[in-house]
C-alpha cells in the first residue's frame, strides 16, 4: 500500500493522503506561523493544484484537499520556494500563544525543542508509528488542554519555581497522570516513553502501555540522558538502578505544587478513565473551562484576534481575501490554532475590530458562542465522493436553528461516512451518512451502528425536533448533554424519526 492510499498515516508534504476528493496534504511550519503573503500564496496554490478547500484542523494544522499525485508534487515545489520550514519527525507540539502570552506559565518552545532533538538522538522516529505525539503546555489563555497526545508535559507554577507534570495518552481530563518534575527530567521521561512505546511497533501508542511500565515511569526521578536508556522497555528494578532519589508525587490537574501532592501507592495509579479518578478513588480530575482561539488578546507585546473556520474549513478565495486585508492592516503573523482557528498578530486594537468586521462579512467564525464551534462536519457531498449525506448544508441549518441547545457540554458531528473524518472520538449525537440516509448514533462515532435512520435531506428537521424536546424537559442550569442522559438513548432516537 502505498503513499497516496494509505489511511491512517499523517498525510505530510511528502506523503500526500488519499481522501473521497484526492489527496490530501496536512503543513506545520516549524515556526508555528506564517507571514500574510506566504498564506496568500498557499492560497493560490490550493485553486492552482487542488479543489479550493482550505483547512485548519482540530489539532491546529494546515491542510490542503483535492489534489492528484502529479499536482501535489507540484505543491511541494512551490511550498520550498516559498521558504516554508515544515516539521517531520514524531509531532512535539505547544500552544499557539506560546512565548508571547503574558498569562503562561512558563514558555514551552525551549522545552519542546530539546524534546525534538532528544528524540532525533535517541533513534526512535522510524520505530513509532505517525500519529504517536507529544504535546508540551506552557499554559496561559491558549492551552492545549482539548488536544489528545500520547506525552502531556504542563507547566506548574510552584513555590520554587517551575515544574512539569507528565501525562500520557489523553486529553487534560482523560490523561493518565504520572509525575511532576523538572524540565531535564521531563525531557527524559518523554523520549523514555516514546521507547517503550518504539518497542511495541508501530501500531502502538503510550496507551497500550502496562501499568508496570507506567509504574515504573513515577519512580524514576533522576533520568540518565537517553543515549544511555535501554532499547528494551525497562522494569521497574532496571529503572530503579538509574534512580537517584524519591519519586516525585503526580498532581491532578487543578491541584499546584505547594497544596499537597497526593503520592500513590502501588496499583494507584490515576485513572485514565472518563471519571479522572485513581483506582483508589482518591483524585478526582477538576473539569477544564474551553478555552477558544476566537476573539482578541492581549500579549506582552500587542493585541492578537482569534478567527475561526467554519467547520474548520474555508474556500481559498475567502481565505485570501481575508488575508490581503489582514496585510493592510499591519499583520505581521499569522499563527494556526487548535479549535480550527487562525490568530492573527501584530495588529492594533483599531485594526483587530476592522478584521473582525470583514472576517463576519466572509463568513469566518468571529464569536467564541458561535454555535458552529460546538458542530463538526467533514466535507460531505458533493465535495467529497465518500460522503452520503451534505453534511456541511446540514450543519448550518441546524447551527441556524438550534442556538440555545448547542452549549459547551454538547458536541454534534456530522459525518458523511462512517470513517467520520471530521471527529474520530465519540460525540453526543452523531449523524452519519449511508444507504439509508442519515442515520443517528447517539453517545458513540460514527462507527457505530445507527438506531435510527431519516432522509438526508430532512435530517436537520430530525435533529429539530431533538432540540425542541430539550428545550421542553431541560432543567434550569441544565446542560444539553444532561438532558439528554435523562431522555435516554432510546427516546432521543425515537425523537429523531418522528415526522
Amino acid at each position: 500500500m502505498n503513499a497516496f492510499s494509505r489511511r491512517g498515516a499523517c498525510p505530510a508534504l511528502s506523503a500526500p493522503m488519499q481522501t473521497g476528493d484526492g489527496l490530501l496534504v496536512r503543513l506545520n511550519p516549524v515556526a508555528g506561523g506564517l507571514s500574510s503573503k506566504s498564506l496568500i500564496r498557499l492560497g493560490e496554490s490550493a485553486l492552482r493544484h487542488g479543489n479550493g478547500i482550505m483547512e485548519v484542523t482540530a489539532r491546529g494544522s494546515l491542510q490542503l484537499r483535492g489534489l492528484t499525485p502529479a499536482s501535489a508534487r507540484l505543491l511541494a515545489v512551490e511550498v520550498d520556494a516559498l521558504g516554508i520550514a515544515v516539521r517531520t519527525g514524531v509531532p512535539v507540539e505547544h500552544g499557539p500563544l506560546a512565548g508571547i502570552d503574558p498569562e503562561e506559565i512558563a514558555d514551552p518552545r525551549p522545552l519542546a525543542g530539546r524534546i525534538r532533538e532528544a528524540i532525533e538522538d535517541a533513534g526512535v522516529t522510524q520505530r513509532v508509528g505517525p500519529k504517536v505525539s507529544v504535546v508540551v503546555d506552557g499554559g496561559g489563555r491558549l492551552g492545549m488542554d482539548a488536544v489528545t497526545a500520547d506525552i502531556r508535559l504542563v507547566a506548574v507554577r510552584i513555590d520554587a519555581g517551575t515544574q512539569w507534570q507528565v501525562a500520557v495518552a489523553g486529553d487534560s481530563q482523560t490523561a493518565t497522570l504520572l509525575v511532576m518534575v523538572e524540565e531535564d527530567a521531563a525531557r527524559d521521561i518523554a523520549v523514555a516513553i516514546l521507547r517503550m512505546v518504539a518497542e511495541k511497533g508501530r501500531e502502538a501508542h503510550a496507551r497500550d502501555l502496562t501499568e508496570r511500565q507506567l509504574r515504573s515511569l513515577t519512580s524514576w526521578h533522576s533520568f540518565a540522558p537517553p543515549s544511555v536508556l535501554p532499547d528494551i522497555s525497562p522494569t521497574w528494578g532496571e529503572i530503579g538502578s538509574f534512580a537517584g532519589g524519591s519519586p516525585s508525587a503526580p498532581l491532578a490537574i487543578g491541584e499546584s505544587g505547594d497544596e499537597g501532592a497526593i503520592s500513590p501507592q502501588v496499583g494507584e495509579m490515576p485513572s485514565g478513565g472518563k471519571e479522572g479518578r485513581t483506582e483508589g478513588g482518591a483524585v478526582e480530575r477538576l473539569p477544564v473551562p474551553a478555552r477558544f482561539p476566537i476573539g482578541i488578546f492581549d500579549l506582552t507585546a500587542g493585541t492578537a484576534l482569534g478567527i475561526g473556520l467554519p467547520f474548520g474549513s474555508m474556500p481559498a478565495q475567502k481565505l485570501i481575501g481575508l488575508t490581503q486585508h489582514a496585510l493592510t492592516l499591519g499583520v505581521t503573523e499569522i499563527r494556526l490554532a487548535p479549535g480550527r482557528a487562525l490568530l492573527f498578530l501584530g495588529l492594533s486594537p483599531t485594526a483587530c475590530h476592522s478584521l473582525q468586521r470583514a472576517a463576519t462579512t466572509l463568513g469566518f467564525v468571529t464569536d467564541a458562542t458561535d454555535p458552529r464551534t460546538k458542530i463538526a462536519a467533514c466535507p460531505g457531498a458533493p465535495a467529497c465522493a465518500s460522503g452520503r449525506i451534505a453534511t456541511r448544508d446540514i450543519a448550518e441549518t441546524i447551527a441556524a436553528e438550534n442556538r440555545d441547545i448547542l452549549d459547551s457540554s454538547f458536541t454534534l458531528h456530522i459525518s458523511g461516512c462512517a470513517k467520520g473524518c471530521a471527529h474520530p472520538g465519540a460525540a453526543a449525537l452523531t449523524l452519519v451518512g449511508g444507504e439509508n440516509g442519515a442515520g443517528l448514533v447517539v453517545d458513540g462515532t460514527a462507527k457505530a451502528l445507527p438506531t435510527g435512520y431519516r432522509p438526508g435531506y430532512d435530517a436537520a428537521r430530525g435533529v429539530g425536533g431533538i432540540a425542541a424536546a430539550i428545550r421542553k424537559a431541560r432543567l434550569r442550569c441544565e446542560t444539553t448533554a444532561a438532558c439528554l442522559t435523562r431522555l435516554g438513548a432510546a427516546g432521543v432516537t425515537e425523537l429523531y424519526r418522528q415526522e
